[in-house]
């Protein structure tokens, strides 16, 4: 049978790639170590996983509306409230099955066929795929490392044409873990307001900031930048809620409907259970948030100044989310290989530490590392990485 053209395009995830390699090493046998996880590595807090088993326990294991509860929008709308001083009402609001779905949900309703979307790059895998399957077309822009990989407003005046549409701000980001500052959002900001350009705001790392950093939503600078964006957010990475599947986006009234409308005829709704455990998530101790986002800086902070040591890696610190993108370049040509990808496969073959490349992030010349997992494993893979350096620069 004949695929649709729509698939056809699409791009395989460099990280469920490398996932799988590392998973079938370690069922081999190899002691493989995974510093490819886009998640927290702590479970989900206990009251959290109470709330819904209470949840199932009182019956609520039906059908709700399309857009979520009204009580977990209600949660959503206190959140915005104390964390960005930015008031919603609930129909601004849609309750997805995660913010990757909220995302795949607005691109379907914005993008006709032939509309672009800018996306700054290195950028997290699944943007220009959502595009591409909405018919439109991913715009890149390529950061410097020189400039912590932010797009400055020059650049995005350069990238914007008659069809640009929509751009994407990913702070803190992934892969990279740089946040944009409050005079950057403006300046991008003015650039989007200028070219009636919609404003894709991925939040979903906000609570993940380290070194005295702090998370600004460019939709707070001004009312005229909160009506332009869309912000999409969930409690995956903040409350270690990855497999609940809740996310949302909090925006213009019409375009809410419009993806509120559309989850209707694909999703029906986020699973019941999943939205009583994220009332709780907001609605209880914030305290578990803190000590994983306490524990995460601890990593950052040991792991980075091993990492930097090792002959050929280069790093800008992140200030936020929970991955390393330093340039290995030096360190593949170093070891032998023409390409990170190849260093990156070589590294997993014979050191069993799997990173992930950053060709899927559409920077070909650095790698992904999570620290999304222990200190002691994140030790034991530095050691081996700069263990496998030695013996092929000997």
């Amino acid at each position: 049978m004949k695929l649709a053209k729509r698939v056809a395009s699409l791009t395989p995830s460099s990280t469920l790639a490398i996932t799988a390699k590392a998973k079938e090493l370690k069922a081999a046998g190899h002691d493989v170590i995974g510093l490819g996880a886009g998640e927290p590595d702590f479970n989900t807090p206990e009251h959290i996983m109470e709330a819904a088993v209470r949840a199932m326990h009182e019956g609520h294991t039906k059908y709700t509306p399309s857009g979520g509860l009204p009580a977990l929008k209600a949660e959503i709308i206190k959140k915005f409230q104390n964390d960005q001083k930015l008031d919603y009402k609930p129909s601004e609001i849609i309750v997805c099955v995660g913010a990757k779905h909220a995302l795949y949900t607005l691109f379907q309703v914005i993008l006709d066929e032939g509309d672009e979307v800018i996306i700054p790059t290195p950028y997290w895998v699944s943007y220009p795929e959502q595009v591409k399957l909405a018919g439109g077309v991913p715009v890149y822009v390529e950061t410097a490392e020189e400039n912590s990989f932010k797009m400055t407003p020059e650049q995005l005046k350069a990238a914007i044409t008659e069809r640009t549409k929509a751009v994407i701000i990913n702070s803190p980001s992934n892969p990279t873990g740089m946040i944009y500052t409050k005079e950057e959002l403006q300046a991008l900001g003015d650039v989007c307001l200028e070219h009636n350009i919609l404003i894709v705001s991925d939040e979903i790392y906000e609570k993940l900031v380290y070194g005295g950093h702090e998370h600004i939503s460019i939709a707070q600078l001004s009312p005229e930048l909160k009506k332009q964006t869309i912000i999409i957010n969930g409690v995956s990475k903040s409350h270690s809620m990855t497999g609940w599947r809740i996310g949302y986006a909090a925006g213009d009234e019409e375009i809410i409907r419009a993806m509120t409308d559309l989850a209707s005829h694909s999703t029906s709704n986020p699973t019941s259970i999943a939205q009583y455990a994220a009332i709780a998530a907001y609605s209880g101790s914030q305290e578990p948030v803190e000590r994983m986002r306490q524990a995460f800086e601890e990593r950052l902070n040991i792991i980075y100044e091993r990492l930097i040591q090792i002959p050929g890696f280069s790093c800008v610190k992140p200030q936020g989310a929970f991955y390393l993108f330093p340039n290995a370049k030096k360190a593949a040509l170093m070891a032998g290989y023409d390409s990170v990808d190849a260093f990156v496969e070589a590294l997993l073959e014979e050191a069993k530490v799997a990173l992930v490349p950053g060709s899927g992030f559409g920077a070909p010349d650095n790698v992904r590392l999570s620290y999304a997992t222990s200190l002691e494993q994140l030790q034991k893979a530095i050691d081996r990485i700069q263990a496998f350096m030695e013996s092929k620069t000997k």
